[in-house]
């Protein structure tokens, strides 16, 4: 045991409670803290040469690296934004599928023009239209 843990482990207890828990002082406290986070400590054997249980030293380095962290910011109630946002999605047309211009004229001078139709639709009017009865194709 080195020299610098001896003088501290003298210094770490002040004194002990009506319970018989023990009173350290800070500085001595903090000392050791720091000497946990030293290269090549190990924490275990630090507690036991000064004379205290590693699990509570473990506890006061936890907690002194927590108040070394920074602390998120507080917002304020009023400005907090809600949590959902509405969003408006419109129907785009799927990419690789490109608009239609479509134009049809009928023997009979009807003339059907589709600007902007997709591929799917454009199947559906030549279809529907396929299945309709044309005076054309009706004579003998």
């Amino acid at each position: 045991m080195s020299e610098w843990v001896l003088k501290l482990a003298e210094r770490l207890i002040v004194g002990h409670k009506r319970d018989g828990r023990c009173v350290y002082d800070e500085q001595a406290k903090q000392e050791l803290i720091l000497a946990c986070g030293r290269p090549g400590i190990s924490m275990a054997k630090l507690a036991r040469d000064c004379g205290i249980n590693a699990n509570l030293l473990s506890t006061w380095v936890r907690k002194h690296e927590r108040k070394a962290l920074p602390k998120p910011a507080v917002v304020e109630a009023d400005a907090v934004s809600p949590a959902f946002v509405p969003v408006h999605i419109e129907a785009a047309q799927p990419q690789g599928q490109p608009s239609l211009q479509m134009q049809a004229r009928f023997p009979n001078g009807v003339v059907v023009d589709l600007g902007g139709c997709d591929l799917p639709q454009a199947c559906e009017l030549i279809e529907a239209l396929g299945r309709m009865r044309c005076s054309a194709s009706t004579r003998t």
